[in-house]
């Protein structure tokens, strides 16, 4: 009952049907997205439009994988449809979380060769707790190695096991191939066009039941921006209606309620923002005019500003430090952040990144930046790299909690996939971080499938080691567990490190000596100063080593001397390899043009002290 005591009167908005689509990463959502929208006649014939269409950010094209959850409209018949397309890795699982409480049904995608996955589960779990009607669509049924029944039937026990109403395993199969932009009722039928699907998302989803007639609602999901307009709040109107000029109140996080006026509003159509003048209940829109506004909160009428529940975002399972640059090249190659700076810039990215957590430390110049895994820390990085911020980090490592007088730390299922012949190095590496084999399956080809049980600090850095270790013939995911008592030391192999000595420009001399006690990650002419990170020991103990040394000169003639010195060619890190690279006691220079890897103490002298000390301590 509303408070001026009117009884709510919903009704079903027959024109319109809003749909998540949920998968495992790679799976095909996005390619399934591409179709359906070139089905529509978005584009003109003679458009040369690339594949990947929803993925627009430069990182996501150079990944291949979908991060940010982002929502179009197609028209289909006298149905407008309303998609949201979603992440598929368990490191953005956040923005799923999100984004499915503007949905009434969704498209669960499954690979027809791998069948469901570990992300398949968490999505699936996600969509039915929220009370999506579910479509299954198996995917790439082109492939020669798909096994369409086999896939279909896991699918059939993970929604028995997770479905929490008996009407959500009464749901519709189509088979499609998103490449080849058709879709098929029955897999016997003959491929036409995507014309199928689109016809069960308008009879199977059920459209969105709402009061247009009542005060307004609307719980804001995603925020974007725009140079003009500024700050724009995502969401779907849950009861009530919108309209451009109109007053409204915000309520935000601490019930606080400020008034603001609609500037503009928009509706998702063609992937584009289209400004119209009014929206009713079960419409997503876009609006300006809001300040201040973030992901959870409500927009309301100020009749009866009354909140929404604020979505619920599972904790973060990794955490690493962000601090600012102190090194002798700071300013040279960006923006030089100071520690306000820094901390502004991630305050601003906790606006739209709701599974992040930042903390200030005992240091002023020093914050704890806490995400769901190494890729989403990493891409934030990369993210704040590339706006020209300069600025160190930690190794990552695990979030742990005190429950009932115990520490916890969180566990996950490792889900590799790889050639046989590698299956003894990386059992080897994983049995040093505390993993526990669960289960391995052989396709009788030379393919494997591996399942491991391990903590999640087991798993930082691992990931650079696998695809080194099977030589690029693998795939791995997670899937997040629980929190269990800590137990156990993670030893993973590592070789020390050779740090540079002294500050100057390496040269081939100089590198000539490392190279015969390691693998060298500079090459001759590059700067590098005291405490740097230059290259790889191959001894149990990190080396200082002066690699900016040249030759002495003399008067004395060799007969060697026409012979050209010749280098190993540097080993060049990416930035994930060089956060799963560090050690504790170093950190990760990120710069708009480079990565180095530093120690935490810079002078030689004083980290033996350092070192000794601490040594002395723990006998």
């Amino acid at each position: 009952m509303y408070s001026n005591g009117r009884r709510m009167t919903e009704t079903a908005q027959s024109h319109l049907r809003n749909i998540a689509i949920v998968a495992h990463v790679d799976h095909g959502k996005t390619s399934l997205v591409d179709a359906m929208l070139r089905y529509s006649r978005v584009f003109r014939p003679d458009q040369q439009v690339d594949e990947l269409i929803m993925d627009s950010d430069p990182q996501e094209r150079e990944r291949g994988i979908t991060i940010l959850a982002k929502n179009t409209g197609i028209r289909y018949g006298d149905a407008t449809i309303n998609i949201i397309d979603t992440p598929g890795h368990a490191d953005f699982s956040g923005e799923v979380e999100r984004v499915v409480n503007m949905a009434d049904g969704c498209l669960l995608v499954v690979d027809a060769v791998e069948g469901p996955m570990p992300q398949t589960r968490y999505v699936l779990r996600v969509a039915l707790q929220q009370g999506l009607r579910p479509i299954l669509v198996i995917n790439k049924i082109d492939r020669p190695t798909a096994d369409v029944p086999a896939a279909q039937s896991a699918v059939q026990d993970l929604f028995l096991e997770l479905a929490t109403d008996p009407d959500q395993l009464d749901f519709p199969v189509l088979y499609t191939s998103a490449r080849n932009q058709y879709a098929l009722a029955e897999e016997t039928d003959t491929p036409k066009d995507m014309g199928p699907l689109f016809d069960a998302i308008v009879e199977r989803v059920p459209p969105p039941v709402a009061d247009p007639n009542a005060p307004l609602q609307m719980l804001v999901a995603a925020l974007d921006y725009d140079n003009h307009l500024g700050q724009i709040a995502v969401g779907r109107v849950s009861r009530g209606r919108i309209a451009k000029d109109e007053q409204v109140v915000l309520l935000g996080q601490d019930d606080s309620a400020a008034p603001y006026r609609v500037e503009r509003l928009f509706t998702f159509r063609d992937l584009a923002r289209h400004a119209i003048e009014s929206a009713s209940a079960g419409e997503i829109v876009a609006l300006s005019g809001l300040r201040g506004v973030r992901i959870g909160d409500t927009v309301a009428s100020p009749t009866a500003p009354e909140p929404l529940e604020r979505m619920k975002v599972e904790e973060p399972t990794v955490r690493m430090t962000f601090s600012v640059n102190t090194l002798p090249f700071s300013g040279r190659e960006g923006q030089y952040a100071t520690s306000r700076m820094l901390w502004d810039r991630l305050q601003r990215e906790l606006q739209t990144n709701v599974a992040l957590r930042v903390e200030r430390t005992d240091s002023a110049d020093e914050f704890l930046v806490s995400g769901r895994g190494e890729l989403h820390l990493s891409v934030l990085i990369e993210k704040m790299r590339r706006e020209g911020i300069e600025f160190q980090v930690s190794r990552p490592e695990a979030v742990t909690r005190v429950i009932d007088g115990r520490l916890h730390e969180p566990y996950e299922l490792l889900f590799l996939e790889t050639r046989d012949d590698f299956i003894g190095p990386v059992t080897q590496e994983l049995s040093a971080r505390l993993a526990q084999m669960m289960d391995m399956q052989s396709d009788g080809s030379g393919n494997v499938r591996l399942e491991f049980r391990l903590p999640t600090r087991g798993l930082i850095g691992f990931q650079s080691f696998f695809m080194r270790a099977a030589r690029g013939n693998g795939q791995m995911s997670t899937e997040f567990t629980g929190m269990e008592p800590v137990s156990g030391e993670v030893k993973p192999e590592r070789a020390e490190a050779i740090v540079s000595a002294e500050s100057g420009v390496a040269v081939t001399y100089g590198l000539q000596n490392a190279q015969e006690r390691g693998e060298t990650f500079v090459e001759p002419q590059t700067p590098v100063y005291q405490g740097m990170i230059v290259g790889r020991h191959n001894r149990e103990r990190d080396m200082d080593l002066n690699v900016c040394k040249e030759r002495k000169m003399t008067n004395m003639r060799s007969a060697t001397q026409e012979i050209v010195e010749r280098l190993a060619p540097a080993v060049r890190f990416s930035l994930e390899e060089a956060l799963g690279f560090v050690n504790d006691d170093e950190l990760v220079e990120v710069t708009p043009q480079s990565i180095r890897m530093r120690k935490r103490i810079l002078n030689p002298d004083e980290r033996y002290r350092v070192n000794r000390a601490r040594a002395k301590a723990t006998r």
